[in-house]
């Protein structure tokens, strides 16, 4: 099994758990864990695929991935009630899974020969997409759109440093550990310590 098949997998089992940790949270049915689990371990994935016309998507390919999706759904459902916070599990897992995911998607789009816009813009849309759904889905107020937190400006980074290194220092392992590594140094920076960008403040028009 290929590096970049193992980076699928990881990220589809630990969105898998975020996404059923928000339907405990939800307090929806076990069908609703699965479908909420699915759409959070497969949705950006799927996106990255259909927009790179990768046939068949990684998921249709090989539905082993649902199976692991779904079996981090049932193990939520019965152990949930354990967790001390689930908030805080559930943002924090996010992170491992946003590491991961990031680099499975830019390595995608760079192993198809794409341009270095392209081998970003799929790292960030395998990393985030897959949330954004779920916190639509849920009616959460998006993780990717809160102020003044690393999240897209996080898989920006990592999938900025992958193709950096792929380019000009190795291919292959050390590139996607790069794209790991910096994505979640920003991503747990800014959970740990606050790191943030500065936001957009509007000046009030002159008298």
């Amino acid at each position: 099994m290929s590096w970049l098949a193992l980076l699928d997998f990881g990220s589809v089992l630990i969105f898998a758990l975020t996404g059923a940790l928000v339907a405990s949270r939800a307090q929806m049915d076990p069908v609703g864990f699965l479908f909420i689990a699915c759409l959070t371990a497969m949705g950006g994935g799927t996106l990255r695929d259909v927009l790179l016309d990768r046939n068949p998507v990684f998921w249709i390919a090989q539905p082993t991935y649902i199976a692991v999706a779904c079996g981090a759904a049932i193990v939520v459902f019965f152990t949930a009630h354990l967790l001390e916070s689930r908030l805080r599990t559930l943002v924090w897992l996010d992170s491992f899974a946003l590491a991961i995911a990031v680099p499975a998607g830019a390595g995608v789009a760079l192993d198809l020969g794409a341009p270095a816009p392209i081998v970003v813009l799929m790292g960030m849309i395998t990393g985030c997409m897959g949330g954004l759904m779920r916190d639509v889905v849920v009616g959460d107020v998006p993780v990717v759109l809160k102020q003044g937190e690393l999240y897209v400006s996080a898989a920006f980074g990592g999938a900025l440093a992958l193709w950096v290194t792929s380019t000009y220092v190795a291919t292959g392992l050390p590139a996607l550990a790069a794209g790991a590594g910096i994505t979640w140094i920003l991503r747990a920076g800014s959970l740990a310590f606050g790191w943030q960008l500065p936001t957009y403040r509007s000046t009030p028009p002159k008298s």
